[in-house]
Parts: C-alpha cells; sequence; structure tokens
C-alpha cells in the first residue's frame, strides 16, 4: 500500500530518512556508492538527480539559466528549483559541488583522461593486469 509522505508521522518520516542518511553514509567508495544508487533508485531517478547537480554547478560556475536550458535540454522550471534552493542558502549543493571539483582536480593531477583511458589499449592493460608489467616491463621509448 502506497503512504505519501505527508501522511507520515513525524518520527516514522525521521526514522525513515534517517535510514536513508545512515545507507548513504555508510558507504565506502566510488563503487560502492554506484552500486547502492544502481539498487536503490531508477535509470530515470538518477539521472535527474545527476542533471540537478549538472545545473547547481553551472549555475555555480556563474552561466546563465537561458544557456543551461539551451544546451541541457531542461525546463527553466527545474533550473529555478535548484538556482532557489542554491540561494536559500541549503548547503547540500554547495558542499556536493565543491567535493566534486576536488575529486575532478584529483583525477586530473593523476593524469587519468577519459580519451586517454578509450584510446590507449596499453594504459588499459596495466590498469588490468599491474602484476605482468612489473615482471615484464615495458621498454622506455
Amino acid at each position: 500500500m502506497k503512504r505519501r509522505s505527508r501522511e507520515l508521522s513525524d518520527k516514522e518520516r525521521i526514522e525513515t530518512l534517517d535510514a536513508l542518511y545512515t545507507a548513504t553514509a555508510a558507504m565506502q567508495g566510488r563503487d560502492a556508492m554506484k552500486l547502492f544508487l544502481r539498487d536503490l533508485l531508477t535509470q530515470s531517478e538518477r539521472i535527474m538527480l545527476g542533471r540537478r547537480i549538472v545545473i547547481a554547478r553551472r549555475l555555480l560556475s556563474g552561466e546563465g539559466p537561458t544557456h543551461i536550458a539551451a544546451d541541457m535540454k531542461v525546463g527553466y522550471d527545474t533550473i529555478y528549483r535548484v538556482q532557489r534552493w542554491l540561494e536559500d542558502q541549503l548547503p547540500g549543493y554547495e558542499q556536493a559541488i565543491r567535493e566534486m571539483e576536488k575529486e575532478y582536480q584529483k583525477r586530473k593531477q593523476k593524469g587519468i583522461d577519459k580519451k586517454l583511458y578509450a584510446t590507449n589499449a596499453l594504459y588499459r592493460l596495466k590498469k588490468k593486469y599491474p602484476l605482468h608489467f612489473l615482471l615484464f616491463p615495458t621498454p622506455k621509448s
């Protein structure tokens, strides 16, 4: 039987949200979080959440709603809802974006570029079989 969130008592709402937050906080690492969200949400829900994060990131970087709407083919209502959440000083988006930017900087510093990964077969082999390359190192060019 489906129950709407407004039909839940305060105690039930707190217990339910606490379970979600605790389960989410218990995830260690990107792969574990990926599996958890894949099992918890539908593909459509995951994509919509991801798009909101991208919209928030673009708004924080100074892009205008018109440009975002045209580029992402998203409605102005969604953009303004995210913008309102950012303006209402709700720190969730900003904190997530800050941490995401840190992660992107780490990836950049490590030199892991998706293009390189997708096009360089030797890189993929080294990643998949690191011990083999300890035994048989590749000659330096």
